[in-house]
């Protein structure tokens, strides 16, 4: 196992499995975390796994620091967490915008909040959280999902700027929506 400690948040999913997989390959000591077990639970076996809930601060914090204690300090925090719910803007209810939020834009504060400490105490981290086109280039029938996203974009931008100094990188990817079984045929072109 590498010196070099990378936790991926929502490793149960399709591209938080990847993401995983793909750091230990590289050799990095990865911890793949998500909300429950069985999510988890086709990871290989080099790859440690966590099952707690990040949209959750309290729980994001002492995970983090669980981490840290145990494997050592993050170098590397990849936030792949996140939900997708097709809907009209007209239609977006309280409720799917507070889970939007609370989904796509709550655990990359949270995480980073956790993380940001260790890496500065370091000199250096790379942080990578994943937005999506939608929050970039706005799309029709994608209204609570397009904002949410938006906002993590321009949280990121902020955590960069207030975190570079202290040698922690913030990024984020924007792809087009993933097939995944969650997301189905809305990210194939009509």
């Amino acid at each position: 196992m590498s010196a070099t400690v990378a936790i991926v948040a929502g490793g149960g999913g399709p591209l938080g499995h990847a993401t995983a997989v793909a750091l230990a390959a590289d050799g990095l000591t990865v911890v793949a975390v998500d909300r429950t077990e069985h999510a988890l639970s086709d990871l290989p076996e080099d790859i440690r796994r966590e099952v707690a809930d990040a949209t959750d601060p309290a729980e994001a914090a002492r995970l983090i620091d669980r981490i840290a204690g145990e494997v050592g300090p993050p170098d590397v925090l990849v936030n792949t967490i996140g939900a997708f719910r097709p809907e009209d803007v007209l239609a977006t209810t309280p409720e799917m915008l507070r889970l939007m939020l609370d989904v796509n834009l709550g655990p990359a504060l949270w995480l980073t909040q956790a993380v940001a400490p260790h890496m500065r105490q370091r000199g250096s981290g790379a942080i990578v959280h994943v937005a999506a086109r939608p929050g970039i280039e706005p799309a029709s029938g994608m209204g609570a999902y397009s904002v949410s996203k938006a906002a993590l974009v321009h949280l990121t931008r902020i955590l960069d700027i207030e975190l570079r100094p202290h040698g922690i990188r913030v990024n984020a990817v924007a792809p087009q929506l993933l097939d995944t079984p969650e997301t189905g045929p809305c990210s194939r072109p009509r």
